[in-house]
């Protein structure tokens, strides 16, 4: 999945409190404590204890909750603390308070274990689905990064892949309809045609055939379902000294050379699912020098917009960025300057880096634009 963010949930989202709210229990006990010994006089600040439990619910299991607790009866029992003399009243509201915290933090302890062993079970689950890409595949360096447009999932709409077959590395970078939970079926069912499709078909053009006729076949099983997807595929030869590219449908891969970056001219398709055109695919093919390196995104990169309404400047911005980074560095660059660009993305964003490492051949075919 490329460098993903170690934790993206945030505190109120499942992640473990921050310091400061752990500490503020402890802070607010320690100061009610020093504050009334270093007073002369008798101080009104009991009811600031009775605060501590509840405090202590938001980032402790039961037993430190309840020591706690038992800290603040005790703090307002010593007559050494001068907390005004509190009454038997008081006292026991914040037993109450106390033994109800503790009780909280029991519920919440369990609820957190539990969440994250679903969790768990579903990121080992989506994983499955799209698992991260090697650095290596065979003569070509990779890295992929991917951000889920709905919050707290790792697969949404996108997808990727890299393989490697006896006539090459074939890769894959494509959108389905919709994205989210609702689109992971359709993800999962084109990654595993496409994975099958690289071992036993000879050319990348059929591939691109079977990943279309699955998404026909699992439309057909639903009225009105209108399953398509969006996908360019790319085939490195043995020696990586050349690339076939199709595009069905999606932004062609960004050829970065000697400094620059060009669109590869490819000749645009229909969508995966929509049924392939009579006329037979064509793959574009791109001889590549030492140092080319592809880069292949989806729509949530080419169509970013900042506050003005502008789409992120792709192409003018990639070469600075990828400028002496190997793949996955690349790939970060690229992901941080679009949040600069457009801080609230609401697509799902995948990219995909490929440098090949094989032998360079001649100039020839394929033309860039």
């Amino acid at each position: 999945m490329g460098r993903q963010d170690r934790d993206r949930r945030g505190w109120l989202r499942g992640a473990p409190a921050p310091r400061w709210v752990r500490a503020l229990p402890l802070a607010l006990t320690a100061g009610v404590c020093v504050t009334t010994l270093a007073s002369p006089e008798p101080l009104d600040l009991g009811f600031l204890l009775g605060a501590i439990p509840p405090l202590a619910v938001l980032s402790y299991g039961p037993a430190v909750t309840a020591a706690l607790g038992a800290a603040v009866v005790v703090m307002l029992s010593v007559p050494a603390f001068q907390l005004d003399r509190p009454g038997q009243t008081d006292v026991l509201t914040v037993c109450f308070v106390a033994v109800l915290s503790v009780f909280v933090a029991f519920v919440r302890r369990r609820r957190d274990v539990q969440l994250d062993t679903e969790r768990t079970i579903a990121e080992a689950a989506q994983r499955a689905v799209a698992p991260p890409v090697p650095e290596r595949v065979g003569p070509v360096r990779c890295a992929g990064l991917y951000r889920a447009a709905q919050f707290g999932t790792l697969v949404g709409g996108d997808f990727f892949d890299v393989r490697e077959s006896a006539h090459g590395v074939r890769a894959v970078l494509g959108d389905v309809q919709g994205h989210g939970l609702a689109a992971v079926a359709t993800v999962s069912s084109l990654l595993g045609a496409f994975r099958e499709a690289v071992l036993d078909q000879p050319d990348l053009e059929s591939v691109a055939a079977r990943l279309d006729r699955r998404l026909v076949v699992d439309s057909a099983r639903v009225v009105h379902a209108e399953l398509f997807a969006t996908a360019v595929l790319v085939e490195f030869t043995p020696d990586a000294d050349a690339v076939r590219v199709l595009a069905c449908g999606h932004p062609p891969p960004v050829l970065l050379r000697d400094g620059g970056a060009t669109e590869v001219d490819v000749a645009p398709w229909t969508p995966l699912g929509l049924g392939l055109p009579g006329a037979r695919l064509v793959a574009a093919v791109l001889p590549l020098r030492p140092g080319d390196r592809l880069f292949l995104a989806s729509d949530g990169v080419f169509e970013a917009r900042d506050a003005a309404g502008v789409f992120y400047p792709l192409l003018e911005r990639l070469p600075a960025l990828a400028a002496d980074a190997d793949p996955a560095t690349t790939a970060d660059r690229v992901w941080t300057d679009v949040l600069r660009h457009s801080p609230t993305v609401r697509d799902d964003v995948t990219m995909l880096v490929l440098a090949p490492a094989g032998p360079a051949g001649p100039a020839g075919a394929a033309t860039v634009r």
